[in-house]
Formats: structure tokens, sequence, C-alpha cells
């Protein structure tokens, strides 16, 4: 609830793993909630939020909120190396000297910043600092990452290695991937399945050519075509 009115209702949906969904909807829908709800970032007033075998994310270990991380469109950074930015979370579960080193050596290079590991991260560009995001997400290992708007205000230029990078995640990470973005044309060119929430609702979810080519609802061709008005 925010202002007494319901942010989403009616939002049931199962996703699977190694798949890309995107959600997509006019600003107010509901996406960024979502994804925040999801991502056990925001408590829910109602509802269930349940991971794999129908446990309750809401009731279970700090070790299966691990499973989950959520990159935001501005990653926040400390004034310090790449590399230390990048292997936070790792010494926040205290891994080992040697593990850190190896994994975070690994996402660097994933992401293209392996020869900027040195550099103070506050000295990044736009688009590297989103990547630095990324690999700090990749780092840890997590069953399923929540990306919410990962391009905005980035180059064209800066969107397609953070596209192919979104794609290599699902290709060689097998994980589950889900993406809220005013961007159709992403939609199309990444998602898997599409979703479509309008007033908080999820008011439809298909895979990305019947979404596109032809949708069941309404108000989803609206949408596309850029008729709605809100």
């Amino acid at each position: 609830m925010y202002n007494s009115k319901k942010a989403l209702n009616n939002c049931s949906f199962a996703f699977e793993r190694g798949n890309i969904y995107c959600i997509v909807g006019p600003n107010g829908s509901g996406k960024s909630t979502l994804l925040r709800i999801s991502a056990l970032l925001e408590e829910a007033d109602d509802g269930k939020v349940l991971y794999k075998n129908g446990d309750n994310l809401l009731d279970d270990s700090i070790e299966l909120r691990r499973r989950i991380t959520l990159v935001f469109p501005k990653g926040g950074f400390f004034s310090t190396t790449v590399f230390k930015n990048c292997a936070y979370g790792l010494n926040l579960r205290r891994k080992n000297k040697v593990y850190i080193n190896e994994k975070v050596e690994e996402a660097l290079k994933e992401v293209g910043l392996a020869h900027k590991m040195e550099q103070n991260a506050m000295t990044l560009s736009s688009g590297e600092a989103q990547r630095l995001a990324l690999a700090r997400a990749i780092v840890l290992e997590t069953d399923v990452l929540f990306l919410d708007e990962p391009t905005a205000s980035l180059d064209p230029a800066s969107v397609i290695i953070i596209e192919k990078i979104i794609n290599m995640l699902k290709k060689k990470r097998h994980m589950i991937i889900i993406m809220a973005t005013h961007n159709m044309f992403q939609a199309q060119r990444l998602a898997d399945n599409v979703i479509f929430l309008y007033n908080g609702e999820i008011v439809e979810a298909a895979d990305v050519n019947k979404f596109f080519d032809n949708p069941d609802d309404e108000r989803t061709l609206k949408f596309i075509n850029g008729e709605m008005i809100y």
C-alpha cells in the first residue's frame, strides 16, 4: 500500500530457471515495486514470495535469501577500487581470499572490466559503472537476478554491451533473470517471456513472439502501439 492505494494486485506468476523475463508497463504500473518485493527489499501487506518447492522466502533463512539479488539503475559504489567494490558482497559472506580473488576476476572479465580492477570505481563512465553493478551481482552466484531498468540513461553503445552481458548470463549461468524495462525494443531483443503490468495488475504474460505479434488483451495491443491513454 502507498498512500492508502494498492500498488500491486493479482500479481501471481511463476518464473522458470534459464529464462529472461521482461516486465513492461507505464510509469506507476508497479514494475519497481514488484521487483523490490520479490527481492525482499520491501514487505508486501499481503501475499507470499515463494521459492522452488513452495518455501516462503519471508520465513526462510538468510542462506535462501542470499540466492537472489537486485541491480538498480545506478549502483552505489565505495570510493575504492573496482576490485574491492566487486568483492564487497563476498567479504560480507566471509569467503576466503583465494575464492574471492578467483570469483571477482572471473566476474570482471565477464563484464569486460578486468583491465580496470585497480581503478577507482568513482571514475568509471556510466556504462562501465553499470557493468560493475552487474559484476557485483554476478560474483554472488545467485539463482535469481532482478534488474531494474539496467540501461536507463546509457548511450547506445553501452546498451549493446549490457544486453550482451545479460544474454551471456542466461546462457552461461542459467539463472532466472527478471528485468523491468521501458524499452519495448529491448524487451523484444532480450526476453523469452514478457509480462505487461498495468495499474498494479498483470494484464498479460506470454512468450515474446506471442506477446508482440498476437496479444490476447486489447490493452496490451494499445500499449505496444503507443495508443494507451493513462
